[in-house]
């Protein structure tokens, strides 16, 4: 071990606590702040509000995801070429959380009189903020890859995921609540200024972060070079390529998760504030699957964390299928919200794992995220298309076939990385 690893070993256990705090309140702040503007809750019942058809409703988790998925890679090289990275995090960020007050404002202005550019609004601003994080995630996974070592890591995310769920069940709380007394769309603003006051706070808590000596780092190349490496590693690393075929068949089943609320509302008799116990029920099942999988993840690898997800994706599914009632619909999202919390510790955790080198762990989450946008972009568009063809029931049902068939390949496809890592 060289001099230099050894002083930025000494600074992440000196740093260790400090960091932890930071990075964990940074997320679970974000995620306490996304709860109050659910893509799977409040959003489509704003949606549903405003008049959206379906493929509106569909396309909210479609923009959102490619918006998280879609820019990393092309952003990873650039990563790879910085020295640090708090720094890059940090002006850009505010970027990602400007869109809550535009939204509230919007609600609060914009929506009883203008409810198609409110729609169209919306989308545009939640594609802002996804692409902004998306942009940012290679360069935020190696900063918590910098301050976190690999022997918590897992429990780390869980920690910090308990933290938003926390705070997002407060959340549920107070938009259950606003739903129900404050007349729409008032009340639909006062979710998203909830979101807006998260967002700021853990902006502050992420500028708390201490980051280790800046590192030598890799030669800038275009971006036509840059992507002209990946075909290299997919063919190379088998495994990898394996995983994200897996992973790709998965995110084919999310495209009926948008209409969950909806079918609540239209088909069950669910009220309006109900949107509010569903992100409880959602929220409680990740603080269920957080407290188990980090401990697994770190233990067992993320491999299996992710095939407990997808396992909990396909019951959601199911569920969502001979539910009879509304009541008994609050289990669709329980077993959302594990699949959820299975994300939160392992998606991109192991990508990490799969990075041979540290110095590629920007690449490794760049391809991991940016490979999943084509199926997180159309699979809840086409869901949306097929609701109006077929109905809802039928989507619930094709959704969690394809969740099946990738938790097929996840489980008899792909080896554990850091198993992998050590026969090889």
């Amino acid at each position: 071990m060289s001099a230099a690893d050894t002083g930025q070993d000494a600074f992440v256990e000196r740093h260790l606590r400090r960091n932890a705090i930071a990075l964990g309140a940074d997320y679970g702040l974000f995620v306490t702040g996304l709860t109050f503007a659910s893509q799977s809750t409040i959003l489509p019942a704003f949606a549903e509000l405003l008049g959206a058809p379906n493929v509106i409703i569909g396309a909210i988790p479609a923009v959102m995801l490619v918006g998280w998925f879609l820019p990393a890679l092309f952003a990873a090289g650039h990563t790879e070429s910085l020295p640090t990275r708090l720094g890059f995090v940090m002006k850009w960020t505010i970027w990602e959380r400007v869109p809550f007050p535009a939204l509230a404002l919007a609600a609060l202005l914009l929506a009883d009189g203008w409810p198609r550019l409110t729609l169209g609004l919306m989308l545009l601003m939640l594609l802002a903020t996804t692409s902004v994080g998306g942009m940012l995630m290679p360069a935020w996974m190696d900063l918590v890859a910098r301050a976190i070592p690999t022997r918590v890591r897992g429990r780390f995310f869980a920690g910090a995921s308990i933290l938003g769920n926390l705070g997002g069940l407060a959340a549920s709380a107070a938009t259950a609540w606003i739903l129900s007394r404050v007349a729409a769309p008032r009340s639909y603003a006062l979710c998203f200024a909830g979101a807006t006051v998260c967002m700021a706070l853990s902006f502050w808590a992420l500028a708390c972060t201490r980051e280790g000596p800046a590192r030598v780092a890799a030669p800038a190349v275009s971006l036509r070079e840059y992507l002209a490496r990946i075909p290299r590693i997919l063919r190379e690393d088998v495994n990898f390529a394996r995983y994200l075929g897996s992973r790709l068949v998965v995110l084919v089943g999310s495209m009926g998760s948008g209409f969950y609320t909806v079918y609540a509302l239209r088909e069950l008799g669910a009220e309006p504030w109900h949107a509010g116990v569903f992100s409880a029920a959602m929220l409680l099942g990740q603080i269920a699957g957080n407290i188990g999988l980090g401990w697994l993840a770190d233990l067992r690898g993320h491999r299996l964390s992710l095939i407990t997800g997808s396992a909990a994706t396909a019951l959601a599914g199911i569920t969502a299928l001979v539910a009879p009632s509304h009541a008994a619909f609050v289990w669709v999202f329980v077993f959302q919200g594990i699949n959820q919390a299975s994300i939160s510790v392992s998606a991109n955790n192991i990508l990490l794992d799969f990075a041979p080198a540290p110095e590629s762990r920007p690449t490794y989450v760049g391809i991991g995220n940016t490979a999943g946008a084509p199926a997180a972009f159309l699979a809840p568009l086409a869901g949306g298309l097929l609701v109006d063809v077929a109905g809802i029931r039928p989507v619930f049902a094709l959704s969690t076939a394809a969740t099946a068939a990738g938790l097929a390949l996840l489980t008899w496809c792909v080896r554990e990385p850091r198993r992998a890592g050590a026969l090889a």
